[in-house]
C-alpha cells in the first residue's frame, strides 16, 4: 500500500507519511466477529507493572480472525471488503461463503474485492493462487507462503505480519524445510497448513508517525534512556555528563540486568530448538554440522 505525505502545514505534519487507505473499506467491522478487548497497562493479575511503557490508547475491538482455515474444506469463499486492523500491522480480508456464513482471514498481497479463495487438501497447478490454502506437502517447492502453522491443526503461527513471506525450499519424508524472512532455515511438519503469498500492507514498517502523540494513540508510553536515569533506577544510570553508564564502560543492560545487545534471548531447553537447521545469523546449532 503506498505512502501518503503531507503538506507542510504544521511542524508534525512536515515528517510524517502515512500508509493510504486505497481499497480499505470504511465500514464498521462485522459485529459478529468482533468482540471487547480489555488492556491491561502492561500489569499483570497482582497490578503490579511487568511490561513498562505501555498504557492509554484508542479503544479498540478484536477481529475475530480464521488461522485454522480447514473448518471450511473445498467451500468457496468471495473477498467482500478489505478492512483496517487495530491490532495488528497487517490488513484483513472479509470473505463470504456460499453459506451466508463471513470470517477475517489475513489480507496478502494482491488480494482484491471480488476475488475467490478456497481451503483445499487436493489442488491442481492452477490452484496455487494467491489466498489459497493448502497442506505443505502438495504445494510447489520455492512457493511463497504465509500464516504457516508449526503443528498440524493449531492453526497459523508463522508469517503473519505485514510485508511478511515464507519460502518454502523442499519436502522430504513427510518434513517441510522454510526459510525464513530473517535467514533461518527450520523444518516443520508437511501436513501443516499455510497460505499461498505473501501479506499485504509491506509499507507498514515505512510509514513516519510524525508526532509523539500519535504514538500515543496507538497505546506507546515514552521511553527513557536508561543512561540517563541515576544509579538507584537503572545500572546504565550515573556518571558525570553523558557516560556509558555508571562513569564506566558497561554493558547495556535492561534495569534487572539482562542484556540488551548481542544476547540470546531463546531457551537452549526450547523443544523446537531440533528444527532449527540454520540460525538467522548464519550460525547452525550445536551439536549439528
Amino acid at each position: 500500500m503506498p505512502l501518503k505525505s503531507f503538506r507542510p502545514l504544521t511542524a508534525a505534519l512536515r515528517f510524517t507519511s502515512l500508509n493510504r487507505d486505497e481499497g480499505l473499506s470504511d465500514k464498521r467491522p462485522e459485529r459478529s466477529l468482533t468482540e471487547s478487548l480489555n488492556k491491561t497497562g502492561g500489569r499483570n493479575c497482582y497490578g503490579r507493572l511487568t511490561s513498562r511503557r505501555r498504557g492509554g490508547g484508542h479503544k479498540r475491538l478484536y477481529r475475530k480472525i480464521d488461522f485454522r482455515r480447514f473448518d471450511r474444506l473445498d467451500q468457496t469463499g468471495t473477498v467482500i471488503a478489505l478492512e483496517y486492523d487495530p491490532n495488528r500491522s497487517a490488513n484483513l480480508a472479509l470473505v463470504e461463503y456460499a453459506a451466508g456464513d463471513k470470517c477475517y482471514i489475513i489480507a496478502p498481497k494482491g488480494l482484491k474485492v471480488g476475488s475467490t479463495i478456497v481451503a483445499s487438501n487436493k489442488a491442481t497447478t492452477n490452484d496455487f493462487l494467491t489466498g489459497n490454502n493448502f497442506p505443505l506437502e502438495i504445494i510447489p517447492p520455492s512457493t511463497r507462503v504465509h500464516c504457516v502453522e508449526l503443528i498440524p491443526s493449531r492453526g497459523a503461527r508463522i508469517a503473519r505480519s505485514a510485508g511478511v513471506a515464507l519460502e518454502l525450499v523442499a519436502i522430504e519424508n513427510g518434513v517441510a524445510t522454510l526459510k525464513m524472512p530473517s535467514g533461518e532455515i527450520r523444518l516443520v511438519n508437511a501436513k501443516c497448513r499455510a497460505t499461498i503469498g505473501e501479506v499485504g500492507n509491506g509499507d507498514h514498517n515505512n510509514a513516519s508517525l510524525g508526532k509523539a502523540g500519535r504514538n500515543r494513540w496507538l497505546g506507546k508510553r515514552p521511553r527513557v534512556r536508561g543512561m540517563a536515569m541515576n544509579p538507584i533506577d537503572h545500572p546504565n544510570g550515573g556518571g558525570q555528563g553523558k557516560s556509558k553508564g555508571g562513569g564506566g564502560r558497561q554493558q547495556l543492560v535492561s534495569p534487572w540486568g539482562q542484556l540488551a545487545k548481542g544476547f540470546p534471548t531463546r531457551r537452549r531447553s526450547k523443544q523446537t530448538n531440533s528444527q532449527i537447521i540454520v540460525h538467522h545469523n548464519g550460525r547452525k546449532p550445536r551439536g549439528k554440522k
